[in-house]
């Protein structure tokens, strides 16, 4: 087992890791739009999604993965209103390939984010 952690996504906010290599899989923590610095990203939704997918790709990054080998992806949205806005963001990192993906809306997110992504994905 492996801790991944990497200064170009936000710290851990908690007593978790950015994300866990085992057995060739990473697991992402949650990913909210926080910058590396810990700022909240000001913004509508599909900001805050951008955002979201620039700490994914730096986490993935550093544990030896890609979005291309994202294999699923699990999105929780504080507003199911929202969905085609995140959507359309979501599909600009995902457009060749698509992992398996759940969504749900949810009561509420770690620093009233909008939108918070966690993925598993292969490492090379």
């Amino acid at each position: 087992m492996k801790i991944v952690q990497t200064n170009e996504a936000p710290a851990a906010i908690g007593p978790y890791s950015q994300g866990i290599v085992v057995n060739n899989l990473f697991y992402s923590s949650g990913q909210i739009p926080l910058t590396a610095s810990g700022e909240m990203v000001q913004g509508d939704v599909k900001d805050q999604t951008h955002q979201v997918f620039k700490n994914l790709q730096a986490v993935l990054k550093e544990a030896g993965a890609s979005l291309e080998t994202v294999v699923k992806a699990t999105v929780f949205i504080k507003n199911m209103g929202d969905f085609a806005s995140i959507n359309e963001v979501y599909g600009q990192y995902f457009s060749n390939h698509k992992p398996a993906r759940s969504c749900v809306e949810v009561a509420r997110l770690p620093k009233d984010a909008l939108v918070e992504i966690e993925v598993i994905a292969l490492v090379k």
